[in-house]
């Protein structure tokens, strides 16, 4: 009887929770609030040096536009996979919550793969984060682009190994070892995607420490925790998309 009393004066000991949510959600946002201030910080810094240098290149032309448009349908593609995701996950539809979440996955791994395309061209056309061949009036160009989408990048990147670890758990890993291998050893050492890769790496080796040290069965509340992630992710996008590529496009006569 008195461990029942114990235990029934216990939920008088925790306060209601914030707006009436769960922590891990109020988590979530608050990450996502500050990791809105990173990306406003650097857009703000890309945007400042766009605006104060006449001679601003405009590097893009017909191919990168439509590749970029690419890259933005299947970011947009993505989130609605997400959205569907969460409202599986709500219903209690195991399966076509993995099956959404997959196609999500599916979709970020693309635009991935494409910008790591539009990045090699670029490289190939003599751009790099700290030369450019604008540098002699436009030195900053490269580091500015390569750092604000390479920010991005990263975040679909680990966005996608997020949703691998909710969905499939422990039998994710070593099919992101098998993706790592694979890319390591196709491609050519002087490739962007052959040292890009070890992020993939890295991601394998935070999520064998968070599912061997907490392994859980991700419930609906997790998907949805992730699908905030992901619908930021792709909104930080469509700042980018517009200010980067659409006002940087050459223009031929």
């Amino acid at each position: 009887m008195s461990d029942i009393a114990v235990q029934h004066g216990m939920a008088d000991v925790y306060e209601p929770s914030l707006f009436g949510t769960y922590s891990k959600k109020i988590g979530m946002w608050l990450f996502l609030l500050s990791d809105s201030l990173t990306f406003g910080a650097l857009l703000f810094a890309y945007s400042y040096n766009r605006i104060s240098n006449p001679d601003w290149p405009t590097p893009f032309h017909k191919e990168s536009i439509i590749n970029a448009t690419i890259m933005t349908a299947c970011l947009l593609s993505s989130s609605l996979t997400m959205v569907l995701a969460v409202l599986a996950a709500r219903r209690g539809d195991r399966s076509w919550t993995r099956n959404w979440i997959l196609f999500t996955m599916l979709f970020g791994s693309a635009f991935v793969v494409l910008h790591g395309m539009e990045w090699t061209k670029l490289m190939g056309e003599g751009m790099m984060p700290w030369k450019n061949p604008w540098a002699a009036t436009v030195p900053q160009f490269g580091g500015t682009f390569f750092t604000l989408t390479g920010m991005h990048m990263l975040h679909v990147t680990i966005g996608v190994i997020y949703l691998g670890v909710v969905s499939l758990r422990k039998v994710f890993l070593p099919i992101l070892l098998v993706i790592w291998g694979i890319v390591w050893f196709a491609t050519p050492g002087d490739s962007f995607f052959h040292y890009a890769v070890h992020a993939l790496l890295i991601g394998l080796v935070v999520a064998t420490v968070i599912l061997v040290l907490k392994p859980k069965d991700y419930d609906a509340h997790d998907v949805e925790i992730a699908g905030l992630y992901w619908h930021f992710v792709d909104l930080v996008w469509m700042f980018i998309f517009p200010l980067v590529y659409l006002m940087s496009t050459r223009v031929t006569g």
